[in-house]
């Protein structure tokens, strides 16, 4: 793997450390001290930073973020969009597993397929990007995983029609098992015969019975007939952004392996909540 350039490194150690400070700005010799540069090197990319716009130097010598970099900063913030950095995460996870990867949003009590990726025999799913689907528990926990208690338990009492008490003990073991494994997996429900209503119709009947239901936990020998596997997208507020789920397996999986996809889910959500968030990891790591 290449390596980045070490000048490269003090001009984003120099940006950093501004952006980290808003409101403040900084003499050459505050820069030098807490970047531990030396003097000419610093004094050399400051004044190339203030030549490019990207710095601006005040008439008493202290430097401050400059122009140029506001203007990237406004473009980037109306242009970039996390779902440009998810499309290549959401291709190369249906195209590794020969399965489907969306993109689910919340709105209200609605999910919405934003977006999708399916391998080649999936390319015929049933669920296109735009379908609505109702939020029914138990499969909200993972919108609720991140926030306190009381708030998923408001949320269950107010939902129509009301949960069941199986539920809402299944959504709260849900929540539990998204905090400590950051991911949910869902497999058939054996007690549902009917598979061939769609899903957004489903999800907006009266029926308490889905045609799956939550792990609780997972076993590494045991097989499951896997339906999906999701998993939180966090934005700066630590609150969801968005889910990623891959869904359309065929066959039974082995638990160890469940959890393995379950990795490299996280692994692509990771990396999506850091372009949003600037930070390197997610809550849920």
């Amino acid at each position: 793997m290449a390596r980045s350039s070490p000048g490269v490194q003090r001009v984003a150690a120099i940006l950093n450390f501004i952006v980290d400070h808003p409101g403040q700005s900084f003499t050459l010799t505050d820069l030098v001290r807490a970047l531990k540069l030396s003097r000419a090197t610093c004094h050399a990319l400051l004044t190339g930073l203030v030549e490019v716009g990207y710095l601006y130097r005040a008439s008493d010598k202290n430097y401050m973020l400059g122009p140029a970099l506001a203007s990237i900063g406004r473009i980037a913030l109306q242009h970039a969009s996390p779902l440009q950095v998810a499309q290549p995460e959401m291709r190369a996870l249906a195209d590794e597993f020969d399965a489907i990867c969306a993109a689910y949003f919340r709105e209200g009590d609605d999910i919405v397929v934003r977006d999708r990726a399916a391998s080649v025999s999936h390319v015929g799913w049933s669920i296109p990007a735009g379908t609505r689907l109702k939020l029914r528990a138990p499969f909200s926990s993972i919108f609720y995983a991140w926030r306190p208690e009381a708030e998923a338990k408001a949320w269950l009492d107010s939902s129509t029609p009301p949960p069941t008490a199986e539920h809402r003990e299944s959504m709260m073991q849900g929540m539990r098992f998204l905090r400590a494994n950051g991911y949910s997996a869902h497999v058939h429900n054996p007690n549902a015969t009917r598979f061939d209503r769609p899903p957004e119709q489903v999800f907006r009947e009266e029926s308490s019975v889905f045609p799956t239901i939550i792990l609780p936990e997972i076993d590494d020998e045991a097989r499951y007939p896997l339906v999906s596997v999701i998993a939180p997208v966090f934005e700066l507020r630590g609150q969801i952004a968005f889910v990623l789920g891959l869904s359309g397996f065929t066959q039974t999986t082995q638990g160890a392996e469940i959890k393995r996809i379950a990795q490299r889910l996280i692994g692509a959500c990771d990396r999506v909540s850091q372009f949003i968030t600037g930070q390197p990891r997610s809550p849920a790591a």
